[in-house]
């Protein structure tokens, strides 16, 4: 049985509507459930002020353009960047690691050049890298990982050479838990020359994030997973890698000047936002900032710690069920459950009203390294309690019962 109490509870379920009574959601790092102040946020943005930024000279129009480049400045103090200028508005974090190889890979990397990720990356995180490696010829090296699932920094300092340009790392690994020391990371990428990019997805919703502290090149991630909407991410790099960077697509409002024999273009961050933006998506993640640290990403980590602990502490005393990660896994708990395929598992937890994920999670070079096709994951956020966890355990025994 269950017994450890939460040491920092947090009281915010009665913010999320789309939570019913009963219903143990427990897939955050899939994408987070939406607060009342994001959906308000993003309502009161389409009803009543809604217009187009960066081109009206009427009021309301105005009045959207300063809203929309608040939120710029809300990112950029939410991570410690030094000018709003740095933070480019992109769709998410697989958009923003495209956009990366396609301006800076595509400018500075060529065969003989090397990339370093790691085994638990993302496909966001490798398949963009892929692609340039078949367009320019540049290799990819593969980081291992520690046997309790971290990314092996002692390796990966043994790995890098000055022929590698880039290390592209998960901060936090999506089906881990696992939390890189980004800073070590960085000092061993710069050591050889190489370029550091981080990718937050898992990060920001619930650590700190200072990217002049982390001494990254490249950060990115996502709004849906910070408790914001869907379409909308971040990209943000050093300003002087940024002025280097030739523009991904061509349109309105990234451009300087537009003749039929030449065509000039704005600095960043305009000249990566082609087109027009999502512009509520902004006003919601704005509004989930707000709400993320209203809270306190402290309090939020150490409230997913403990359950994170109640959850590793109930299910390792089941004998069938083999845990994945570390001890100290930031809000992830993956595991396996002998003899049942984890589909399973997550089809008859639903009909016990807890939902997670079961697949590869979109990291099947992970998968294979860990020896199965598949694992469950139950992934925490701040509307998740101790009940959730103990719904979750009730329903891996009747799993177990159900399958001997």
């Amino acid at each position: 049985m269950m017994t450890t109490v939460l040491t920092r509870p947090l009281d915010t379920l009665a913010d999320f509507p789309a939570i019913p009574f009963g219903w143990a959601y427990l897939d955050t790092a899939a994408t987070a459930q939406k607060p009342r102040p994001v959906i308000e946020a993003i309502t009161r943005g389409y009803a009543q002020d809604y217009a187009t930024v960066h081109r009206g000279v009427y009021a309301r129009s105005a009045d959207m353009t300063v809203a929309y480049e608040r939120g710029r400045d809300r990112v950029a103090q939410f991570i410690g960047a030094g000018s709003p200028d740095e933070i480019i508005f992109v769709r998410g974090a697989t958009e923003a690691i495209n956009l990366v190889a396609q301006t800076w890979g595509q400018m500075n990397l060529k065969a003989g050049d090397r990339i370093l990720l790691s085994t638990l990356e993302h496909h966001s995180n490798i398949v963009p890298w892929q692609l340039l490696r078949d367009r320019t010829g540049v290799q990819i090296d593969v980081a291992p990982l520690t046997a309790d699932g971290r990314i092996d920094l002692d390796a990966v300092e043994a790995m890098l050479t000055p022929a590698h340009k880039l290390v592209a790392l998960a901060h936090v690994s999506n089906v881990l838990g696992s939390v890189l020391d980004a800073k070590r990371a960085a000092a061993l990428a710069h050591k050889v020359g190489a370029k550091l990019l981080l990718d937050g997805c898992q990060a920001v919703p619930r650590l700190p994030v200072d990217v002049a502290a982390l001494d990254c090149d490249f950060y990115v991630f996502s709004g849906h997973k910070l408790y914001g909407p869907t379409g909308i991410g971040i990209l943000w790099a050093r300003p002087e890698i940024l002025a280097s960077m030739p523009p991904w697509q061509g349109g309105g409002a990234m451009i300087d000047k537009v003749t039929f024999e030449k065509t000039t273009y704005l600095p960043a961050p305009a000249r990566f936002e082609a087109g027009t933006p999502h512009i509520v998506g902004v006003l919601g993640l704005h509004a989930a900032i707000d709400y993320v640290e209203s809270i306190g990403l402290e309090a939020i980590h150490a409230h997913e710690t403990a359950l994170v602990k109640a959850t590793r502490d109930a299910l390792s005393a089941i004998n069938s069920v083999t845990l994945f990660g570390p001890e100290d896994s930031a809000g992830i708990v993956s595991f396996a459950i002998e003899g049942v395929h984890p589909h399973d598992i997550g089809t008859i937890l639903d009909e016990a009203q807890v939902a997670i994920r079961a697949g590869h999670h979109c990291a099947q070079p992970l998968m294979a390294h860990l020896g199965v096709d598949a694992t469950a994951r139950a992934s925490f956020g701040v509307y998740n309690s101790e009940a959730d966890v103990a719904a979750l355990v009730k329903g891996i025994e009747r799993v177990t019962r159900i399958f001997g």
